[in-house]
Formats: C-alpha cells, sequence, structure tokens
C-alpha cells in the first residue's frame, strides 16, 4: 500500500544460497509441486534469483489447501436444492422506492453526521481494463463522451469533493473534513491508474487521502492442482477475484490505515457504474441506524429472468445467488404484501461494511469458498521447455467473490434503490445498446434533467441540441450537485440546452 504522495522504495534483495535454494527444493516437494523448479539450473543469475523469489513469497501450503478445497467441495447447484433458498427477512429489508421523504432525510442527517466527524471511507474496486470497451487503459479512465469528457475516476472524484463540502456544513463538523478513497488496482493497472491520478492532480482531492492497493493473486492450476508456468523463469498466476479485497487490505497495511484514521465505516463499489453515489450517506446513514456490521445495496430485478444474482438466505446465511442457480418456479415467486418478486433483490456490487467486520473476516477466511474458472493458459511444457498456447481449456483460475463473507455477517441490511439513479453499469463495447459506453452517458443525462425539473427548473431543448440516445445534452458537474440538492436557483426558470454546467456561478448565468 502506498499513499498517492508516497514513492515505493525497493531495497535490492541479498541473493540466494545454496542452503536457501536446498530448503526451498525440499519445501516444494513436500508440497507435490518440485516441477516449478525443472529448470531452474538453467537459468541466467537473473532469471533464478527472480523465480527464487516469487516461490520464496508464495505460500504453496495455502494453495494447495484452496484447491482442495474448491475442487473437493464444490458449492452445490441450487437448481436441485431450491427448498434451501428462502427470501430476505423483513426486518433487514428496506427499500427507498417506498420510504418517505422524512425517512430518507433521516437516513440521510445520520450518514452525514459520520462524514462530518471523518468516521467513513471508501473502498473503490478498480483492478479491470477496458478491454470489451476496447481500451487496454483501466476501466476507470475510460470517458463515456460526456459534453465534458470526464472519465469514470473523475466522476467517482468529484462526487466525493461534494460529499465533504456537504458534510462540511453539518453542525459540530471537524476543522476538516475527509473521506479517504481507497483504489485497490490489479499488479497491470497499477502504473496506468497511479499515472492517471497524478496527471490529473487527483481531481480536487488531497493526495494524502487516496491510497492505492493492489488486488492479490493466485497461481493457475491443471486441474490435478499442479501450479502452472509461464515461463521457465515465472509462474502464471491470476487475480484472486474481487472478494480478494479482504486479504489486500490487511496485507497491504490498509486496514491498519484506516484505524490510524479512525475510521469506522466503509463504503465498497465497482468503478464500472457511472451512476454510482460514492459514501452514498443514505445508504451510510441507513445501516448506521440499523446498526449493520455489513450492508448490500440492491436494485429490484426488472423480471424474473434478468440474468443477475440476488440476495436472499442460502440454508439460512445471507447470499448472492446466481441466476443459473434458481429454478423458474422460484425466479417467479411473487411475494403477497408487496406483489414484488420474492426474489428479487438484484446485487450490484455496492457494500457497507463496519471496520470492526472487515478486521473479523481475517477469522473466518479459511472457511470461505473459491470459485473455478475454466480457461484456457498459455503454460510452460515441463517435457519440451516450450510454452504452449492451448486450443481447448487446460486448466482453472480461483477466485473469490466480494459477497462471500455475506453468510458470515451478523447484522445484514439489504437497501433497495432506484436502478435509474443509481446503478448503470459500462460493461460492454461501444454500440451493443446496453450496458455499454451509449447507455452510461444517457443515463447520467437524463438524471441531469430530472435533478432540474425536480428542483422546479424547465428544460427547453436547443435547435443545435443532437440529443445523441434520446437525452437533453444537460450536464451538470458533480460538484454542483451531489444527487440533486441545492438547486433551487433553478425554481421557475429555464435552462436550454446543449449545456454543461461547471459551477452554480454558471447554472446561474445559464437559467432564463
Amino acid at each position: 500500500m502506498i499513499a498517492a504522495s508516497a514513492l515505493a522504495i525497493q531495497t535490492p534483495k541479498p541473493q540466494a544460497s545454496s542452503s536457501d535454494i536446498r530448503e526451498l527444493r525440499e519445501r516444494y516437494q513436500a508440497a507435490g509441486q518440485a516441477h516449478l523448479l525443472t529448470f531452474f539450473d538453467d537459468l541466467s543469475p537473473a532469471e533464478q534469483a527472480k523465480l527464487f523469489e516469487q516461490l520464496q513469497s508464495l505460500n504453496v501450503e495455502r494453495v494447495n489447501r484452496i484447491h482442495q478445497k474448491a475442487t473437493t467441495c464444490p458449492s452445490p447447484m441450487l437448481n436441485s436444492q431450491s427448498a434451501t433458498l428462502e427470501p430476505l427477512p423483513e426486518s433487514c429489508f428496506d427499500s427507498i422506492l417506498e420510504a418517505s421523504k422524512d425517512k430518507i432525510q433521516e437516513w440521510q442527517t445520520i450518514g452525514l453526521n459520520q462524514m462530518a466527524q471523518n468516521k467513513v471511507a471508501v473502498i473503490l474496486l478498480a483492478g479491470g481494463q477496458g478491454t470489451r470497451l476496447g481500451s487496454s487503459a483501466p476501466k476507470g479512465c475510460y470517458n463515456i463522451n460526456l459534453p465534458s469528457s470526464k472519465p469514470l475516476f473523475q466522476l467517482q472524484a468529484e462526487r466525493i469533493v461534494k460529499l465533504q463540502q456537504l458534510a462540511q456544513q453539518q453542525p459540530g463538523a471537524v476543522a476538516n473534513v475527509t473521506i479517504p478513497w481507497y483504489v485497490m488496482t490489479s499488479g497491470p493497472t497499477r502504473p496506468a491508474t497511479v499515472a492517471f491520478f497524478q496527471e490529473n492532480d487527483y481531481f480536487g482531492l488531497s493526495s494524502e487521502n487516496i491510497v492505492f492497493f493492489e488486488q492479490g493473486t493466485l497461481p493457475c492450476l491443471t486441474f490435478d492442482g499442479k501450479i502452472m508456468m509461464e515461463s521457465k523463469s515465472q509462474i502464471a498466476v491470476a487475480p484472486d477475484g474481487n472478494g480478494g479485497v479482504y486479504a489486500s487490505l490487511r496485507g497491504t497495511g490498509v486496514l491498519a490505515n484506516m484505524a490510524e484514521r479512525n475510521i469506522e465505516y466503509l463504503h465498497a463499489y465497482c468503478v464500472d457504474n457511472c451512476l454510482v453515489r460514492v459514501a452514498d450517506p443514505v445508504f451510510i446513514g441507513y445501516c448506521v441506524q440499523k446498526n449493520a456490521d455489513c450492508g448490500a445495496k440492491v436494485v429490484r430485478k426488472t423480471a424474473p429472468e434478468e440474468p443477475v444474482g440476488v440476495v436472499c438466505l442460502r440454508n439460512s446465511a445471507f447470499n448472492v445467488i446466481e441466476y443459473s442457480e434458481i429454478d423458474a418456479d422460484v425466479a417467479h415467486a411473487i411475494n403477497p404484501k408487496n406483489g414484488q418478486l420474492s426474489f428479487g433483490a438484484a446485487n450490484i456490487v455496492n457494500h457497507f461494511y463496519t471496520l470492526d467486520f472487515l478486521n473479523r473476516v481475517e477469522s473466518f477466511e479459511g472457511d470461505l469458498e473459491y470459485h473455478i474458472a475454466r480457461k484456457k493458459i498459455k503454460s510452460l511444457d515441463f517435457q519440451t521447455g516450450e510454452v504452449i498456447a492451448p486450443k481447448q481449456v487446460n486448466g482453472m483460475k480461483l477466485e473469490m467473490f466480494v459477497f462471500d463473507v455475506f453468510p458470515f455477517t451478523e447484522r445484514m441490511a439489504v437497501f433497495e434503490v432506484d436502478r435509474r439513479e443509481e446503478f448503470s453499469p459500462l460493461k460492454n463495447a461501444p454500440g451493443t445498446g446496453q450496458d455499454c459506453p451509449e447507455t452510461s452517458r444517457r443515463d447520467i443525462l437524463q438524471q441531469h434533467v430530472r435533478f432540474i425539473e425536480a428542483a422546479g427548473g424547465k428544460i427547453v431543448i436547443g435547435e443545435d441540441d443532437e440529443q445523441i440516445e434520446g437525452a437533453p445534452t444537460l450536464e451538470l458537474s458533480p460538484l454542483v450537485t451531489y444527487s440533486g440538492e441545492g438547486l433551487s436557483i433553478v425554481a421557475g426558470k429555464s435552462i436550454r440546452t446543449p449545456i454543461k454546467i461547471n459551477s452554480l456561478e454558471e447554472l446561474a448565468r445559464a437559467v432564463f
């Protein structure tokens, strides 16, 4: 872990002695992974040092345990065990769609008060690249073609800036309200992510309050559990899934950093949701009021067949069940009290935690499930010494999901929000028409129109407004409004599109 303002200093490691290498061979022989040293004697001194460091730092015994558990105790498919599924208990569930304005304001005030005391921080899961979008850059760098050309990272950073300002206005606020931002990258995306923040002056945030840390990795394995290599001097590894965030938080010193800052509550989310309400004070306040140790924000499923995971009970424990694991009768079940789907709480990877809960994960980490992803993995042939690109699936990557901790929560809270206001994921290539850059842009612009209209303003569509994707071209900077508040200046007035507004002063000049 490093703060954005810090530099990582690498000190040279002493060369391994012959006894060190002998002990390593014995350790890997005992673990049944001695093949990793097959070509060790043929390597250059630099390559030997590289491989030795990898093997020395790898907990090979843990890798063996993970493989054994994943392959001998697989999570059962629930199609034949639908009786083990139960809807969410009413006691842990509330919906912003059904809540009164007074109740929503109450939750928001509680959340802002926690932020005003510097008790809230944010965890961003940002390890992915924009490969499906046709970009090799980190996904957070992606420009969805808003009028401002702001990338996802900037939209989210400016929401934090605005939220700090709103919390600063709370009675009894500390002198300098800060919401630290902990950004989890992958190994390949870290340099580009850090550089992007530096080049953009951290988007108006203090570099001291942005902390980058890396997602963990696990070796790729053959189906019989042998660790694969991508070359004679390099183990083949893959990210350990977004559920690896818990071990990374601990191992990189982030949890200790949070404790030093006296953080009590965390909001975690994925980078690809352009509508995400970062550190949402309503969600934070709701979870604090419920005394929850873990919380999940969900949206209502659009149909029983929608291919999303749902938050529910499995064997009396909270869990996320994938759509493929729910049979049709269960998926179509209706709650007679409200007419909604009984299993309709769609997971959007948007979570609340107490710091105490994140620290407790270590105590049950050994019980967490790893999921197998069968892949074509380019790897070293130990007979020929050649690297082979397979035409068929030849190995596995093991990963954990961020929601795998849900069964271990003691006080879970599930909060349903309005999909059109808070969830528009960026998953697919431009032009696909669903969860793509065009829909992300449209959803933000349509939301900003609703903000103006809810404040009593009128949108006048200008002749030169192309209305791409059918949305009037009106963009409000997050520095102007976080979620539609503070726009009374437009009441009874009009604003003409196309227009982008960067400040309340610009807004005042734009209305007529």
